[in-house]
């Protein structure tokens, strides 16, 4: 049995990273999405008990997909379920650069864990979580780039958006 981890953040999950993991259990045996409890490049906009129920809301179909939260090291998470390989999805060039860094960290702390990458498909390659959380904080319709359940909460969060219009990183 071939077993892959797909870790992010997933603050919140996308309709793009649904379409990886489905893609991805379509190719592995058992997937693993971890979820990270505290990352260390970002202060997250939902807990990680909100974040995880949107995933497994979202994942409950898929018959070989597990979720399960970590802390540790992505190797040492891969090792905990003796997964032999780690998925990550790629949507644009940016996205390589880092991976491809990433990819080169994990491959020296583990060389026995490979890192398959699953570029996004042309509707979701658009698709950021950022994006998604700026679109809907400024009250912009997200119903068709989350499941249903975190534009619901979405909803619950920004009925009426807030004032102002987002200002581009160049201004």
């Amino acid at each position: 049995m071939i077993t892959a981890i797909y870790p992010g953040t997933y603050d919140p999950v996308t309709n793009g990273h649904v379409d990886v993991i489905a893609r991805a259990a379509g190719i592995f045996d058992r997937v693993v999405v971890g979820v990270v409890g505290n990352p260390q490049h970002k202060q997250p906009m939902f807990s990680l008990d909100e974040r995880v129920a949107f995933l497994e809301a979202a994942l409950a179909d898929q018959e070989n997909v597990e979720v399960d939260r970590f802390s540790e090291l992505v190797v040492d998470f891969a090792r905990k379920w003796d997964a032999k390989v780690i998925v990550k999805g790629l949507r644009v060039i940016s996205d390589f650069e880092w991976e491809f860094q990433m990819n080169h960290l994990n491959r020296t702390l583990a060389p026995d864990v490979e890192t398959v990458y699953v570029m996004a498909s042309p509707q979701y390659s658009f698709v950021s979580s950022s994006g998604v959380k700026e679109i809907a904080a400024f009250g912009g319709k997200v119903d068709e780039l989350v499941p249903e359940p975190v534009a619901r909460r979405f909803a619950e969060l920004f009925p009426q958006g807030r004032p102002g219009a987002p200002v581009s990183p160049q201004e």
